[in-house]
């Protein structure tokens, strides 16, 4: 069965029908620039973009990069805070004419995670963490989320932690590898002592490097297993169209 996710991000919006049954896209994901400053207005115009792309008319499954509440968007670190307080899900299926659901992205992408890739079967605490323009996060007690833990944004030294140790502070700072690694180990040994995960999931777009950075996390205090995610940029595409499955 094919159903559709979309997946907005702070730099891109992305999309395509995802089979179910294989939990992988089905046709090559389609993408447009995430509009700045990113509105509700722009936002749901690069989504209908995306979905006109395809021609798409069944429902829709859509991340967000932020807290989601019964498709109310609560907060928004990467995106336009118009954002707040949003009834996003009414506001794209009007747009849109079509069913939709909305949820928080790395909620999204964790799911996939745990269904389809590096997690299936793990049981215990597992963390996915969403490498990007920001940090997101989904915890996994014994299979089952607890939604909407923004871990991204823990005090770190002082810092918000993904101001940090995100890929987007890599680039702006123009860190090597290995400082960007050391940065990042800081982070999950902050997260590691907060919650004592089994596992971490390292998923976006960044996930397809794991060799340039895993080696600067093993083996430096950390108790918990690190893997790279196995769906690595698709993983909130193949969430949200999980999602949007129940409609």
């Amino acid at each position: 069965m094919n159903v559709f996710g979309v997946d907005i991000g702070g730099t891109g919006i992305k999309g395509a029908p995802v089979d179910l049954d294989k939990g992988d896209l089905a046709d090559a994901r389609y993408k447009v620039p995430t509009p700045h400053p990113a509105t509700p207005d722009g936002v749901i115009d690069g989504v209908a973009d995306v979905v006109a792309h395809f021609g798409w008319s069944g429902p829709l499954g859509v991340t967000f990069p932020g807290v989601v509440v019964d498709g109310v968007t609560r907060t928004a670190a990467n995106v336009d805070k118009a954002w707040i307080g949003v009834d996003a899900r009414a506001a794209l299926s009007e747009r849109l004419g079509l069913p939709v659901v909305v949820m928080n992205d790395a909620d999204a992408a964790g799911i996939a995670e745990m269904t389809f890739g590096a997690g299936r079967g793990r049981g215990g605490t597992v963390v996915v963490l969403t490498l990007g323009t920001g940090i997101g996060s989904a915890v996994f007690v014994d299979g089952r989320l607890v939604p909407n833990t923004e871990l991204g944004h823990l005090e770190l030294h002082g810092h918000d932690a993904e101001s940090r140790a995100s890929v987007k502070a890599r680039e702006d700072e123009d860190l090597s590898w290995e400082h960007w690694g050391h940065r990042l180990r800081k982070y999950l040994a902050h997260v590691e002592m907060l919650f004592s995960p089994d596992l971490f999931v390292l998923g976006g777009g960044v996930s397809r490097k794991a060799e340039k950075f895993l080696p600067y996390l093993h083996g430096h205090g950390l108790s918990a297993e690190i893997v790279p995610a196995e769906l690595q940029n698709n993983a909130g595409i193949v969430g949200a169209a999980m999602a949007a499955a129940k409609l």
